[in-house]
């Protein structure tokens, strides 16, 4: 379909180099325009054969590809975004934007320690305003405009339990919103999800190639108003009061003006110089304002220094004409301007209705690109920041063309929008109207006659896709409560196709090993556990596919984990099948009792490891999720193939007189007649875990490398031509940031990853452009000459992330805790299933074991080894899998020392211990080695993504197997020693009271 839309639109329309030859924009614009009608032609293509049969009729071309398994954005390229709703927009609004000092400084506040910290930010702005007005009440703030929900009289308590039910009601809003902009985005796969408690929406949007884009598209609040303007002759007096009185409290000396406020008098007083009209292309962008005595100026007239004036014109009928805007003011000098215009000694000079707003710059001309113009618009008497007219009542918008054939675009309003329309434009004819979105002034065009069907226009230095952009944003409306991005991961196409390959091979060598192993080790009966396997596979797949689900590199890790997790569920029945069969059974009744005395096992190792898996995907965000959900439903399907679909083949077959093999020459050999003295070193094991202890708790004091999720940051992945030194690449850097990126390479010295905190804590939409600018200018040096920011966006820069401290803080936060709940409930299931404490203590401290191992490892070993060992979420999902799997062999072995205790009541209990060890010794040994070969497959194969995360679980799985045997089971010999194995179980209930009976 892609090939025939392409075909289509290059036999019907000229390439935009052939169109428009040497003009560069015209080119951009008409390819956007190409763009367009190639989606519209593919649209056109797949709804016209969407309805087609195919496969023999059983479906339509629709249904297989609305049922196919789609690949995740690290596998497509793409990008990943995780937003946080921000409140304080929606508390302003709630208050009716009101000015009080206290308020204001209380959500600044506010916003500065949520930067930093996870809690809640009404919490935070209520605590804020209390230390600034101690003796104040929140309902002053919001009662005039709470539709009596809230009354002056009513506490600070039921003023927050109103704005968090209007939060409540806003972020639903925001999430529906932003799922009606992202539909309208076209792309396919898309997904976009909400946590209400946290107040945190997910997007995924597979397949998009400009980033910058999709920020500004999603973060748009669209808070579209229609506002009247004062000019420079209406508040002309109050502008040189202001300004008298601003070089008075610059200068320190008194201030003995007097604001003029009568802008009904203002006009006919004014004395203001027409002979001269600023224009724009003689401004210097370069300095500020030149003035004959630039010192002078800025100490007497500091508003001027930094704002020239627009004159006033004569116009053609003799009557002077006011410009719309007041003046014009470099970008570098609006933060300067807009602290000057907060002063209460300046502000009190004006109108109490005048709001300063600033303009889009008039890209039209080379030198306007820092230059913007200032415009004083009127609001609404008493209401804030409120137009007459605002966007709420546009019904519908889009993009289109003006009569200059300029992008513009089109509205059309309701019934109310349209009788306030008509009336604003009645009341302004020959005046500007100044549009404008998100308190920047788009247009402010003057009013030639009354519009009474509410139809409108925006122009702009627009291109069209921003106007497109633009467009569907106002249709889908305004967000009630904005939001921001605070995490951000990009990959591009690149990346994604090695992430593909490397997690296919992984993939293949895992499935291929654990087929091989289970004909090697269990004969005939292997094909039973290989039929399992295949139907494992094929089951989570369906499942995935049925749920609309996306498969990523952490899925194809889980996948690769399923392959390990299959086969276990078989391994530990036919180890016990071959255990009954060496004590002479027939092969009938062998089965039978190997099935029967494995599903206690079997249901106790599996439960512990969809523990630890529903803990990681409730505390998990993004891939992590992808993982969970796989493994989750691995485990399931495990139970079901292992024990349903391998028991029916095993009676189908042994129906017919027939019967596998269960064993070869190889797995009669290993472990026969194992009768090794575990409990008898015990001490010596002992010594190890102590000193394993030491080793973790010392990782803390030595250090882990935090990746960007835990820290915060921007990390990048950028790829060159040629090979690049660390120490040279680090320091050519520390030019651009002022300060020392954390650079690693990845694979080789010509893949690196760099992590920067340079600007993170800094708002501000333009940051991630000026970041990844400095980066670029920063490897200028290593890649080739000539070569446009464009060029290494797309071709050199393979990834990126950004991760605000606001969501690492909650991710840690999210991390710790799951660690601490998994280790819990794990010890909790320990203790209700075999009703004996020692079990639950051998539990935590083999687990503890397996943790400290894993985080000795990552400390000590940060620097040396080839790759890099990063504390962030993969880690924890490894460590919490770790948990689990460590748990499934201890269970094993803890289910053989309870049930033999109950065969052998008068034998001590090292005997009993060692002899449940040596009896589950190959079944411990192979359900180890089967996830252990698919996780090193993983390690080798998977690539850099889930390097990391593979090489935690390779130490888990060997520590695991070494604390079972060696830590969990000892820890049942030395704690109430006095006390039998498995008494809780072994108690004979008490016999029921016999009563007479009288005939």
């Amino acid at each position: 379909m892609e090939e025939r839309a392409a075909k289509w639109l290059s036999a019907n329309f000229p390439s935009p180099e052939k169109k428009y030859p040497g003009n560069k924009e015209l080119q951009s614009l008409y390819g956007d325009t190409l763009n367009n009608l190639k989606r519209s032609r593919l649209q056109r293509l797949l709804d016209s054969t969407k309805s087609e049969k195919i496969v023999f009729g059983l479906g339509t071309y629709q249904y297989a590809k609305d049922q196919e398994l789609t690949y995740g954005l690290d596998l497509q390229g793409g990008m990943n975004v995780t937003m946080e709703v921000g409140l304080d927009g929606l508390i302003k609004s709630l208050s009716g934007y009101n000015r009080d000092a206290n308020f204001n400084k209380a959500l600044d506040a506010a916003n500065a320690r949520k930067a930093n910290s996870g809690a809640d930010y009404i919490t935070l702005f209520a605590e804020e305003y209390k230390k600034l007005n101690p003796n104040g009440n929140l309902a002053s703030i919001f009662a005039a405009t709470s539709n009596k929900r809230i009354t002056y009289q009513s506490s600070d308590n039921a003023v927050m339990d109103y704005i968090r039910g209007e939060a409540k009601g806003a972020v639903k809003n925001t999430f529906n919103i932003l799922r009606t902009r992202i539909d309208k985005f076209g792309v396919t796969s898309s997904n976009i999800n909400l946590d209400e408690n946290k107040g945190i929406i997910t997007v995924e949007l597979p397949g998009v190639a400009d980033p910058e884009r999709v920020r500004k598209y999603l973060q748009a609040t669209a808070n579209l108003q229609f506002f009247e303007v004062y000019n420079i002759g209406d508040i002309y007096p109050s502008y040189q009061a202001a300004e008298k009185s601003l070089a008075a409290v610059l200068n320190g000396t008194k201030d003995t003006t007097v604001a003029k406020t009568d802008t009904a008098s203002a006009v006919k007083t004014t004395n203001v110089d027409t002979t001269k009209v600023a224009r724009i292309s003689e401004l210097d962008t370069a300095k500020t304002v030149s003035t004959p005595n630039a010192a002078t100026v800025k100490n007497q007239n500091p508003i001027s220094s930094i704002m020239q004036l627009i004159q006033p014109q004569q116009g053609k009928d003799g009557q002077t004409q006011f410009p719309a805007a007041i003046g014009y003011i470099q970008t570098k000098d609006t933060g300067t301007f807009n602290s000057y215009m907060q002063m209460e000694a300046v502000k009190s000079k004006f109108p109490a209705n005048l709001v300063w707003m600033f303009g889009k710059p008039e890209s039209e001309d080379p030198k306007a690109a820092g230059i913007l113009p200032v415009y004083a618009v009127k609001t609404v008497e008493g209401g804030g920041a409120l137009a007459k007219l605002e966007g709420e009542h546009v019904s519908d918008s889009r993009q289109d063309f003006d009569e200059r054939g300029r992008v513009a675009i089109k509205m059309t309003m309701d019934k109310v929008g349209e009788r306030i329309w008509a009336k604003m434009t009645g009341d302004n004819i020959g005046k500007p109207i100044a549009i404008v979105m998100d308190n920047l002034v788009y247009s402010a065009p003057f009013v030639n006659g009354v519009i009474p069907n509410g139809s409108s226009e925006i122009t702009g230095s627009f291109s069209l896709t921003e106007a497109q952009d633009l467009a569907d944003i106002l249709k889908s409306g305004k967000l009630p409560a904005p939001a921001k991005i605070v995490q951000e991961q990009v990959v591009g196409p690149t990346l994604g196709q090695d992430a593909v390959r490397g997690g296919t091979t992984a993939f293949i060598v895992a499935f291929i090993i654990i087929f091989a192993l289970m004909l090697i080790y269990f004969n005939t009966a292997g094909w039973v556990a290989n039929i399992a396997l295949i139907l494992n596979l094929l089951f989570t797949i369906g499942i995935l596919a049925a749920l609309g689900a996306s498969l990523t590199a952490a899925g194809i890790a889980g996948l690769v984990l399923t392959i390990g997790l299959a086969v276990d569920t078989n391994v530990i029945i036919f180890e016990r099948i071959k255990e009954e069969l060496t004590r002479g059974k027939n092969y009938q009744l062998a089965v039978n009792d190997g099935y029967k005395r494995s599903y206690a096992p079997v249901l106790d190792a599996h439960v512990t490891v969809l523990m630890t898996a529903l803990i990681l995907f409730y505390f998990g965000l993004g891939p992590v999720l992808g993982f969970a959900t796989t493994q989750i439903l691995g485990i399931l399907l495990s139970l079901f193939c292992g024990i349903l679909i391998s028991r029916l083949v095993s009676d189908w077959y042994t129906n017919k007189n027939r019967h596998f093999e269960y064993f070869t020459g190889i797995s009669k050999k290993i472990f026969k007649h194992a009768a090794f003295k575990f409990i008898e070193y015990r001490k010596i094991a002992y010594g190890i875990s102590i000193v394993v202890a030491l080793l973790g708790i010392g990782s803390f004091f030595n250090g882990f490398d935090e990746g960007v999720e835990f820290s915060g940051g921007r990390s990048y992945t950028v790829q060159f031509d040629r090979p690049v030194e660390h120490d040279a690449l680090m320091n050519t850097l520390k030019q651009e940031y002022g300060e020392y990126p954390v650079v690693k390479s990845i694979g080789n010295n010509r893949q690196w990853n760099i992590t920067t905190s340079y600007k993170i804590k800094e708002p501000g939409s333009n940051i991630d452009s000026l970041v990844e600018l400095k980066l670029f200018n920063g490897l200028k040096s290593y890649l080739p000459q000539g070569l446009t920011y464009r060029e290494f966006d797309t071709r050199y820069k393979k990834a990126s992330q950004t991760v605000l401290p606001t969501i690492s803080d909650d991710l840690k936060t999210g991390a710790k805790t799951a660690t601490i709940v998994s280790l819990l409930a794990i010890c909790l299931y320990i203790f209700l299933r075999f009703r004996d404490w020692r079990y639950s203590l051998g539990t935590i401290i083999a687990l503890l074991h397996d943790v400290f191992v894993t985080l000795a490892v990552f400390s000590f070993l940060k620097g040396v080894v080839p790759f890099p060992l990063e504390i962030d979420q993969h880690f924890i999902a490894a460590i919490l899998t770790v948990i689990g799997f460590s748990m499934n062999d201890t269970v094993i072995v803890f289910d053989r020392i309870r049930e033999d205790s109950r065969l052998m009541k008068n034998t001590d209990k090292g005997t009993i211990i060692n002899k449940a060890i040596n009896e589950t010794l190959s079944r411990t040994i192979m359900t180890s080695l089967t996830v252990f070969l698919t996780i090193l497959s993983l390690f080798i194969f998977g690539g850099e993504v889930t390097r990391g995360f593979a090489f935690a679980m390779l130490i888990g799985v060997v520590t695991g197997t070494y604390s079972s045997i060696f830590v969990a089971a000892p820890i049942l010999m030395d704690f109430a020693k006095d006390k039998p194995l498995g008494q809780a179980d072994t108690v004979a209930p008490k016999a029921a009271p016999v009563r007479a009976r009288v005939v």
